[in-house]
């Protein structure tokens, strides 16, 4: 079918333009990076157009991820939202061409406020990237519209060259998984940030009993807390293992006649139980039980005490 041909070509097109920005990656976008580390105020991102909603998406992603950044409308701006942009601002301005007229008529008011101005251009030499302080060239070889109009190739380059910057910034300030999950308290995004402690069973809800007790005492415990194990502990609440239903069932499989008031718990308890620290990430929990085929993960501080317990279906909970 044609359709399949076109999209195919339309991708291979736009693989390309972002690639070869790759070689482009030099001395200029160093120094935006370097201007934006020093920007004591926000990044007010602008463009028009097509380019104005690749601005909105990479403001976005710079607010996400450390670097306060807001869009202004170039439109806008010359009727009064210009009061946004303060000295201390750096201002991120997209425009393909370069000549984009909305964009040129408030270059002259950001340079007599003092911001610094960093520019995403096709064409570094425009009027826009001469009054830029850098201009990182975002030029592609042709777009992906049959007709060479529609923005398609230039406009996934400039968003390709804003990740870029995001991340090169939000690297160079060690932002982190705990900043990042402050910013995205709701949604999937903040549930994978979640701390194990803000899920996890304690205090009397943990099922654990003492390493001397018999295993009939143990299989009690398990089966009145219902999470599929018992944690083995000492008498100071030291984690010495973890007997499970699992470990249970293969018990009996191989000694049916098993007289479970005989034996203690230590003598069949896993002495190697997965654990996990409660200020960690529940992705990190996730990760765990996917990769270690385990339902649950037992919760310890610093010394290796008890101090809860995450079940599977906890961590499903928050997916």
């Amino acid at each position: 079918m044609n359709s399949l041909r076109q999209a195919r070509e339309v991708l291979q097109i736009e693989a390309r333009a972002v690639q070869e920005l790759v070689g482009r990656v030099d001395s200029r976008f160093e120094k935006a990076v370097k201007i934006l580390l020093a920007c004591k105020g926000r990044v007010v991102v602008t463009g028009i157009g097509k380019s104005g909603l690749i601005g909105r998406k990479i403001a976005s992603t710079l607010a996400s991820t450390g670097t306060p950044a807001l869009f202004l409308h170039p439109a806008e701006g010359v009727h009064g939202d210009l009061g946004v942009l303060m000295k201390n601002d750096v201002a991120l301005a997209i425009s393909h061409s370069g000549e984009t007229e909305e964009i040129n008529a408030i270059l002259p008011i950001i340079r007599r406020i003092g911001a610094r101005l960093i520019a995403l251009t096709g064409r570094p030499a425009s009027t826009l990237g001469r009054y830029a302080d850098v201009a990182i060239d975002c030029s592609v070889r042709e777009e992906a519209c049959p007709l060479g109009l529609a923005p398609t190739a230039s406009t996934t380059a400039a968003l390709a060259m804003g990740d870029a910057l995001a991340v090169a910034l939000f690297q160079a300030k060690n932002f982190r998984a705990e900043d990042f999950a402050q910013l995205h308290p709701k949604g999937s995004l903040g549930k994978k940030f979640l701390k194990v402690k803000s899920i996890m069973h304690r205090g009397q809800a943990i099922p654990r009993v003492r390493e001397n007790v018999s295993l009939r005492e143990a299989i009690l415990e398990m089966t009145g807390k219902r999470l599929g194990c018992t944690a083995v502990v000492d008498r100071d609440n030291g984690l010495r293992g973890v007997f499970t239903d699992h470990d249970l069932r293969q018990l009996l499989q191989k000694k049916p006649n098993l007289n479970v008031t005989r034996l203690k718990v230590r003598d069949v308890m896993n002495p190697r139980p997965k654990t996990i620290g409660q200020e960690e990430l529940v992705a990190r929990a996730i990760h765990l039980t996917e990769t270690q085929s385990v339902g649950t993960l037992l919760v310890v501080d610093r010394s290796r005490r008890l101090v809860g317990i995450v079940h599977l279906h906890d961590l499903l909970k928050t997916r």
